[in-house]
């Protein structure tokens, strides 16, 4: 049963730097498609960021030039840099793989609906 775990979050000031964590339990190696969404208060789920099974990234465009999305297989964990934060990416952030089944480029446009299972997520919270 593949469950990723999400940690790394918390509180920062606008400007400040998070580092989010998942390690994906269950799977032998992350070399699907994975990606970081987030969900704030009252919003629904967005895809942030994007790492596709041959390297490639993606990333929404609020945080293009912020966020960088990396892997490490050795670790089966997925990483989320996240730099010069803003109050507006406050939220609650969660990572995924990309479901058995589906093919095709994968990006941050893709449907959520291809992605799981879920994970708790961590809180990251950014004050002006």
């Amino acid at each position: 049963q593949v469950q990723p775990v999400e940690s790394g979050g918390g509180s920062a000031q606008a400007g400040g730097s998070l580092r989010l964590s998942c390690v994906v339990s269950g799977y032998t190696a992350i070399t699907r498609c994975m990606a970081w969404f987030r969900q704030a208060p009252g919003k629904e789920r967005e895809g942030v960021a994007v790492i596709d099974s041959d390297g490639s990234t993606t990333y929404a465009d609020p945080v293009k030039g912020r966020f960088a999305v990396s892997k490490d297989i050795a670790k089966n964990t997925l990483y989320l840099q996240m730099s010069n934060l803003k109050p507006g990416d406050t939220a609650m952030y969660y990572c995924a793989l990309r479901r058995r089944g589906y093919r095709g480029g994968c990006t941050v446009a893709t449907e959520e609906k291809e992605f799981g299972p879920w994970g708790q997520g961590t809180q990251v919270t950014v004050s002006s």
